[in-house]
């Protein structure tokens, strides 16, 4: 008996079995169409993450950015080190995730 991975949820699961016992996928029907369109649907599911994650690293830039510009605090200060903080990692986190998203929709065509 192996364990192999669920090509629904990804979990790990006897290769006997019939039934994934984690997301109830019925083995047994899998054939290359179902397949393909498991893997389709991980993809879009990938992405829709990433571009989750591209949406809360800009709303940290801009929260940064706005904190830093529009309510005047002093350089130096506490709250401008937060601001430069927050923004910095909100643009850097931007800029990695929609690189990965590149690459992931580069890689599913």
């Amino acid at each position: 008996m192996a364990v192999i991975s669920c090509p629904g949820c990804k979990k790990k699961i006897s290769d006997k079995a019939k039934v994934c016992s984690h997301c109830q996928l019925d083995l047994q029907g899998l054939d290359a169409d179902k397949m393909s369109t498991l893997k389709k649907i991980d993809r879009i599911n990938k992405a829709q993450r990433l571009m989750n994650y591209s949406f809360i690293a800009m709303i940290l830039f801009c929260g940064g950015f706005f904190m830093m510009y529009f309510d005047n605090v002093e350089p130096g200060s506490f709250r401008h080190n937060i601001a430069i903080g927050c923004a910095a990692i909100g643009f850097i986190m931007y800029i990695v995730i929609r690189v990965m998203l590149l690459f992931t929709k580069r890689k599913s065509n």
